[in-house]
């Protein structure tokens, strides 16, 4: 009678079916590339062992990292949250910091992706207490990163820009590395203007373009002689050389990351202001990996090879977007023992295209004008 009263139970009250665990481990997957951020990755980990299992197969991961902190300064990580925030001010500070400080979330990740299945009740625990902030540990994305196996496109983003500039200048670079520069744009301008009339204010409108008029005739595509004696050129040396020492602290951090997954295919380290991108692509990673880098002695980076540089500058450059720069510049830089390619032909696309909208448009602009050619010793 009893065994009557079971079934005649489970069939009123079927066991509930998870339609999940049905999916092939390659649609589970398929998903996981999807979400792609390591920190959301860690907290799927904790949901079953199954999950546990497929995590380390991601192969695009993204890892925000949330503050920096000095490797210098043990104090440091009891004060990484408010690190987040504050700007370089100096393009050096940045090679006396890591790009470590990944949260509670990326520590139960590491711990997850380990064989121990009876690790999984606690590490739920774990993420309960995640607003502790008193128990909040960091990572760097070296130390994250390592149990994943078969990463193939991986993206890194800082919570901020390196060089610490004014409001309203602009500052953008993209650098390409293999084992060392291979090249770098930089667009700067002193100066942005949004025209937000929109034709509401006629007078206003005519005066401005009678200003821009007066500016266009002016312009003959030559550098001003003013650019040379108002610190114009000075700000734009400063410009560059900051740019490719952030660009190469970038680089030379992510030797281990690149040195521990041979499957990588291309690497992405941006932040989060959009001021700079480095990026390798698999013939790149593969040239570092057989031709170690050469570092700087003075400062963890790697050594900035002698440069050729073209550079193009518009006092007043007007966007279709209505956007104004002033003070635009744009400089493409190559190593010096590379053959000479102009950046305006065939091969001058990797110029024209580094920026996305509206900057791309800047850039082309730009490269219509007249060239100034430069050089730069190594350092």
């Amino acid at each position: 009678m009893g065994s009557i009263r079971a079934d005649l139970g489970s069939r009123i009250h079927p066991e509930p079916i998870d339609h999940f665990d049905h999916l092939p481990d390659s649609v589970i997957l398929l998903i996981f590339n999807k979400i792609g951020d390591v920190k959301a990755l860690g907290r799927c980990c904790v949901v079953s062992r199954r999950f546990h299992s497929l995590v380390p197969q991601v192969d695009d991961v993204i890892v925000r990292v949330d503050c920096v902190i000095s490797d210098d300064d043990p104090s440091a990580a009891s004060s990484a949250s408010s690190a987040a925030s504050d700007k370089f001010r100096h393009p050096i500070s940045s090679l006396l910091r890591i790009f470590s400080g990944l949260f509670k979330p990326l520590q139960s990740l590491t711990q997850l992706i380990t064989p121990s299945a009876r690790r999984l009740p606690s590490l739920s625990a774990d993420f309960d207490s995640e607003s502790d902030q008193s128990s909040v540990t960091h990572h760097s994305p070296t130390q994250v990163l390592k149990n994943f196996k078969e990463i193939k496109f991986l993206r890194i983003e800082l919570p901020s820009g390196e060089l610490g500039i004014d409001d309203g200048i602009l500052l953008k670079w993209k650098a390409d590395f293999g084992s060392t520069l291979d090249n770098c744009v930089i667009l700067g301008a002193s100066s942005v203007v949004h025209n937000i009339n929109n034709g509401r204010d006629c007078n206003n409108n005519n005066n401005n373009n009678n200003t821009n008029n007066a500016v266009v005739e002016n312009d003959n595509g030559s550098i001003p002689e003013s650019f040379y004696t108002n610190g114009g050129l000075k700000l734009r040396v400063v410009w560059t050389i900051s740019s490719l020492i952030a660009a190469s602290a970038r680089h030379f951090l992510l030797q281990p990351i690149i040195a521990e997954h041979k499957t990588l295919e291309n690497l992405i380290l941006t932040d989060a202001d959009g001021q700079g991108v480095l990026s390798m692509n698999k013939e790149q990673l593969e040239e570092l990996r057989v031709k170690p880098l050469s570092a700087s002695l003075a400062s963890k980076r790697t050594l900035v090879p002698a440069l050729n540089m073209r550079l193009w500058y518009a006092p007043h450059l007007e966007l279709p977007n209505g956007m104004v720069l002033k003070g635009a510049t744009l400089v493409a830089i190559r190593p010096s023992e590379q053959s000479k390619k102009e950046a305006t032909g065939s091969d001058g696309n990797w110029v024209a295209s580094a920026f996305e909208e509206p900057f791309r448009t800047a850039s082309r602009m730009l490269v219509k004008r007249r060239t100034y050619c430069l050089e730069m010793n190594s350092f």
